[in-house]
């Protein structure tokens, strides 16, 4: 049987050599795909202000915050829908069926996004087709995530997973923090005026370019070593049978690591700016620079952390994020609001580290919980379950939070809450996946 981490060889050389090219071409066409769909889908939060005004103006800049976080929020309502059509498609056609989909229409709907005339054009028509739009674009990522880690997880050697999964998670974050530079950019380069009317749509017409490059590189792909064996597997009638409970087991267990990873990466990668210039009142631009050089450190900590998974396991690294998000929530906050940009990056920079654990772990964990022939279904929909649930919203819970407690540190109650549930979820119910054979059922 051909393993995950090989291809057909002529000689034990070759097998080295093709092996390496092959994988490399992979983690490129994953990589980059994967950096453009989450570019757009970052730059639509780190414009959140600007688009409230655009398509959602009342005079009011906190509501008109609140509605385009809602927006936002409302991108991960429809996540599920696109998990429920594109995670059967993975299992019935591929990984790489999947991932062709989602950059392709992903790169549609964002520069669609930044052609809708604004609301002191067309009226109502604007903010009832941007809504229709982020739903769309939910549904694109709720395939895209999933189906990229399961790629990349199949197509790893067995003791670099972890390794191999960051790649996902550094390209999102990469993207978030090309995002930021792009704003802060635009933001230092044009007039307050200039960005509000156009030049806030210059990144999202962008996207169209990116998503052709994408598409290009991976229709070049085969699909993964496992798919292929779950294939022939499927013609010979020999798929292993898994029982319900592991299937509900890793179902339960996703919702919890999927969920603390999702609030915790948009309080870093999107809500924390909009609170530096919303709530705190710091300058937009030290704002950005100020997220902006956290994300880079934060890209840096992805490969390092699924570098330690690799060699101590997923548990331990997955719950020190998660215990780590509950001692640091309340102080990253109380850094933030002192208004001062070092102190704001030093908090983030710490609050960054555990985001990482729990993002890398959730990519290898996605792989390795759920059985070969239901992994792109399974993950989906558990994955983006708990983005909808808990993700989605934690942008606007937290600007809501503080807009109704006065408190500017009452968002890390939210991050603290959900990551009290999901320790108690995680440490009864995780045990040690490094070793698991990816390739059964």
């Amino acid at each position: 049987m051909q393993s995950a981490d090989t291809l057909v060889p002529n000689s034990d050389n070759e097998l080295l050599e093709l092996s390496k090219r092959d994988r490399r071409k992979r983690m490129t066409a994953v990589g980059i795909g994967n950096f453009m769909e989450w570019f757009d889908f970052a730059i639509y939060g780190y414009f959140a202000a600007i688009i409230g005004a655009q398509f959602f103006p009342s005079g009011d800049p906190t509501a008109e915050m609140l509605s385009a976080l809602a927006v936002f929020a409302v991108g991960f309502l429809s996540r599920p829908i696109g998990a429920l059509f594109l995670g059967p498609i993975g299992d019935k056609f591929g990984r790489r069926t999947v991932l062709i989909i989602t950059v392709l229409g992903m790169g549609v709907i964002t520069t669609l996004i930044g052609l809708t005339p604004s609301y002191a054009a067309i009226g109502i028509a604007a903010p009832i087709i941007v809504v229709a739009l982020r739903l769309l674009q939910g549904m694109m990522v709720g395939g895209e995530w999933t189906s990229a880690a399961a790629y990349i997880g199949e197509s790893a050697p067995k003791a670099k997973r972890g390794l191999f999964a960051s790649l996902v998670t550094a390209t999102a974050g990469l993207a978030f923090l090309v995002g930021t530079l792009t704003a802060a950019l635009l933001s230092a380069a044009m007039s307050e005026e200039s960005l509000s009317s156009w030049g806030w749509r210059l990144p999202f017409l962008a996207s169209f370019i990116m998503a052709i490059v994408a598409v290009y590189i991976r229709r070049k792909l085969e699909d993964t070593p496992v798919y292929q064996e779950l294939e022939r597997k499927r013609a010979n009638n020999t798929v292993e049978v898994t029982s319900f409970s592991l299937k509900a087991r890793a179902f339960i267990m996703t919702l919890a690591f999927s969920g603390i990873f999702g609030v915790s990466l948009y309080y870093f990668v999107t809500y924390a700016n909009n609170h530096l210039t919303g709530a705190v009142g710091m300058a937009r631009v030290e704002a950005l620079i100020a997220t902006g050089s956290a994300i880079v450190v934060y890209v840096l900590f992805n490969p390092l952390v699924g570098a330690i998974s690799d060699r101590i396991g997923r548990r331990p690294v997955l719950l020190t994020g998660v215990i780590g998000l509950i001692v640091w929530a309340l102080p990253t906050f109380f850094l933030m609001n002192t208004g001062v940009p070092f102190l704001a990056f030093l908090g983030l920079v710490v609050f960054s580290f555990f985001v990482a654990c729990c993002a890398v772990m959730n990519n290898v964990l996605l792989v390795e919980v759920f059985p070969a022939s239901i992994r792109s279904t399974g993950s989906a929909i558990g994955y983006n379950l708990a983005y909808a649930l808990l993700a989605g919203p934690g942008p606007l819970i937290a600007a809501a939070l503080v807009a109704s407690t006065g408190l500017l540190h009452a968002p890390a109650f939210y991050v603290i809450a959900v990551a009290v549930v999901a320790l108690a979820v995680l440490w009864p119910m995780l045990k040690e996946t490094k070793n698991v054979d990816i390739s059964h059922g």
